[in-house]
């Protein structure tokens, strides 16, 4: 597995012209002949029952097509499904229907949809619907809602708790028993609401004449789509086409089944016309999934010389007013079963309870779960650290699993692949210059200056991955992945994937997979993807499986072309297969080098297949169909360090220096690698720093637009410095271990724990996130800092 000139290299992103030239095709982009508008109306109260909707008006505006409410849908459309049904949690899943029927349960459920010439026409007529709605109480907190007293948003749903999950693994009674030392932590991990610059969408198109729909959307995985969109419109499958075209930004917020693209294919098939349907900004943020939203209580059980021997976590997950298609998994399976993290923790438990709560429904945002475990783990490694007066670094050391361990099964059960955490971590705090900074840190505070530091160890479960594994947690599908190699007669290669990148660059890390492997010119492959109509049958992009994944399965397929081009080579050249070699896309007689057929060549005879240009027998053509089921995930990891100093006077957070060491295995391409490590930084950062979804007591989200929700922008974080050390995944085809969520996962902890460090000397233990200029302050503040 040797890096050749073109798997390893920083070729430039075959994405990115198109892009930076305005010559991308979104969806909002398609434009079909006599196509209509949908627009929404939404709840404006978190809990109400409909008592009546008067639609007459709006149908007589001029240009107005159809008005549709929940009760004209309610035998039309189905449910919008749930696909991760956890077992053993005694899971409830509310029905959810695509516009509400009876009662609303957010601020932005839909309870009606117009369709109109123009979205003008669209808007204007929504404000003449009459909707009476009688108001009932709200609970946006997931704390309160399990209270006795609390609203009700289900009556099959006692307490609003919609599961209660629990793992754990050693005895953990034992641990907490022969502690040295007990830290206790309560933590709350922000809500967060993906911003995607595109919102999401949908055209459809209906053909009367064959039955087919078509429906162009904003989606990571357009064949899980058609497959749920299939059963709530009640088309057949194989008459339903998604095609996902250039998707701008997803972060998992486009993974999932919303009832709104539903509507759009129902509307289709129903007026016989094109429909279309766009999002902006306020719809996005209202009605989009949200991410993170959990209260954590933390107990850590350690010997005095740092040595940890046990965690147990309890967390209330808010969940939203419905479970979104993979909202059970996230805060259970990707958040319990991460709780070892980098370290040997020898008995874990925790149970986690899924809430229900008057606010938009919470799913899988950039990290899902993963996050949220390795912040709970690195913040309480760094809160031991205080507590004993030990070095950060030095606790993660004394803990760390070590190399020659591997494959190394945690407490909760997952054979991690392999690691060297603490190469990682020597690796990260040469970079920053950690004993000159901790000198520095020191000096500067005898001056007032406020200078923190943050480690941040983590790893991550990836590579989603073996199905066997994945449907036993009650997943809906098996999460193995597809691809079709095929090379043409001339030698140029078409990929056919299963997998839906939107910003990942595979496009330009698949065409090199696929040189490497057949030894064609980089830019003789074309990478096809997005179209259920063209490409096998596939799962999508989340998890960072994509390259692990979907890209084994390219490997796979070459690798299989590869052994059908050495049968015909060896008839070609007269020579004995097993005297044949493979360099650098040519097939050669071991002995007689100038006995040669390039890749090329032999497609061309694979499609010509006459005497003596195919073996007898033997079928013609060049081309393979791979589905790789990989047999376990892959755990990527890394090391970050944070620098930052805090003005005493006003609180605010100044990120100094931020050093990111990532291992994601075998790189393909290290400036892709290095693209998706700092975006996932940043959004990171912004969680520890910024970002924050706020609802008021009534369900009001008060962050509904751009300018109440605090995305950073380029002027708002330093230069990300970036380095890497390379442990491949043994059992993946090609070492790879994927990057799309380790800055992600890693970031926000970083930022936390530098804070904190910052004002430890003050007696600050913890501070939830985000760390808001006020939020500090006013910490200052009562430590006699600021006026």
């Amino acid at each position: 597995m040797a890096v050749s000139a073109i798997f390893g290299a920083r070729v430039k992103r075959r994405e990115d012209p198109r892009m930076i030239t305005g010559q991308g095709r979104y969806t909002d982009d398609i434009k079909l002949s006599g196509m209509v508008y949908a627009m929404f109306l939404r709840s404006p109260y978190a809990h109400a029952k409909i008592v009546s909707i008067n639609v007459e008006k709006a149908r007589k505006v001029p240009g107005v097509i159809a008005v549709y409410t929940g009760k004209d849908l309610e035998n039309k459309l189905g449910p919008v499904p749930c696909a991760w049904a956890i077992p053993n949690a005694d899971l409830k899943v509310p029905k959810y229907m695509p516009l509400a029927v009876d009662r609303v349960r957010y601020v932005g459920d839909p309870v009606a949809v117009v369709v109109a010439e123009s979205p003008y026409v669209a808007r204007d007529a929504l404000e003449q619907i009459e909707v009476e709605y009688e108001r009932l109480p709200a609970v946006v907190n997931q704390e309160e809602a399990v209270k006795p007293e609390a609203p009700q948003l289900y009556d099959d749903v006692p307490n609003n708790i919609a599961f209660h999950w629990s793992i754990s693994g050693g005895d953990v009674e034992k641990a907490f028993a022969e502690a040295e030392v007990v830290i206790k932590q309560r933590i709350i991990n922000n809500r967060l609401q993906p911003t995607a610059i595109e919102t999401r969408g949908a055209v459809a198109q209906y053909n009367q004449a064959t039955g087919e729909l078509t429906v162009w959307m904003t989606s990571q995985n357009p064949h899980i789509h058609r497959l749920l969109l299939a059963g709530i419109v009640g088309v057949p499958e194989h008459k339903l086409r998604v095609v996902a075209p250039d998707v701008g930004g997803g972060f998992g917020s486009k993974i999932h089944c919303y009832g709104g693209e539903a509507v759009v294919a129902f509307l289709a098939k129903e007026l016989g016309r094109p429909v279309k349907w766009m999002e902006d900004r306020r719809e996005n943020y209202l009605a989009t999934i949200h991410g993170r939203d959990h209260i954590q209580y933390v107990e850590l059980a350690a010997k005095r010389d740092g040595t940890i021997l046990g965690l147990r976590v309890k967390a209330y997950a808010n969940l939203g007013a419905y479970l979104s298609t993979a909202s059970p998994g996230i805060p259970t399976i990707l958040l319990g079963t991460m709780l070892s993290g980098c370290y040997k923790i020898p008995a874990i438990s925790c149970e986690v309870y899924g809430v229900l709560t008057n606010t938009a429904p919470v799913d899988a945002y950039r990290g899902a779960g993963r996050p949220e475990a390795s912040f709970i783990v690195e913040r309480m490694v760094d809160i031991l650290a205080h507590e004993l007066g030990m070095d950060p670094a030095e606790v993660r050391r004394k803990n760390f699993i070590p190399p020659d361990a591997f494959p190394y099964t945690v407490a909760t059960g997952l054979q991690y692949d392999s690691g060297n955490y603490e190469a990682a971590l020597n690796k990260a705090l040469e970079l920053v210059g950690y004993q000159q900074l901790r000198e520095e840190q020191k000096r500067l505070r005898e001056q007032g200056r406020l200078i923190g530091i943050g480690i941040s160890s983590y790893v991550e479960i990836c590579g989603l991955g073996p199905s066997r594994v994945v449907r036993a947690t009650g997943f809906g599908l098996g999460l193995w992945e597809s691809a079709v190699v095929r090379v043409h007669p001339t030698g140029k290669v078409t990929v056919y994937t299963g997998g839906h990148p939107h910003g990942q660059g595979e496009e330009t890390t698949f065409a090199q997979i696929v040189a490497e492997e057949l030894g064609v010119p980089f830019e003789d492959v074309e990478v096809v993807h997005g179209d259920t109509a063209m490409i096998p049958f596939g799962t999508g992009t989340y998890g960072s499986r994509t390259t692990p994944v979907a890209g084994g399965a390219i490997a796979i397929a070459c690798r299989r072309i590869k052994e059908k081009a050495k049968k015909i080579a060896a008839y070609l050249l007269e020579a004995s297969e097993e005297d044949i070699e493979f360099e650098r896309g040519k097939f050669y007689v071991k002995d007689a080098p100038e006995r040669a057929k390039t890749i090329a060549e032999i497609a061309l005879s694979s499609y010509l297949a006459g005497e003596g240009e195919l073996p007898a027998g033997m079928e013609p053509g060049l081309e393979s169909t791979a589905f790789y089921d990989p047999e376990n995930f892959t755990f990527p990891f890394g090391t970050h360090v944070c620098v930052v100093e805090v003005d005493p006077e006003t609180g605010e957070v100044h990120v100094k220096r931020y050093v990111a060491v990532d291992d994601c295995g075998r790189q393909i391409n290290p400036m892709i690698v290095e693209g998706q490590v700092q975006g996932g930084v940043v959004q990171g950062m912004a969680q520890a720093l910024w970002e924050e979804a706020v609802y008021d007591k009534d369900g009001n989200l008060l962050t509904a637009t751009l300018s109440d929700y605090a995305v950073p922008t380029s002027a708002d974080v330093p230069r990300i410095e970036t380095s890497s050390t390379e442990t491949p995944s043994p059992h993946n085809p090609l070492g790879v271990k994927g990057v799309g969520e380790t800055g992600t996962i890693a970031a926000t902890q970083a930022v936390v724990n530098a804070v904190v460090d910052a004002l430890a000397h003050l007696g600050v233990r913890h501070i939830d996130p985000p760390l808001k200029a006020e939020t500090v302050w006013r910490i200052l503040k009562e430590k006699g800092i600021a006026k």
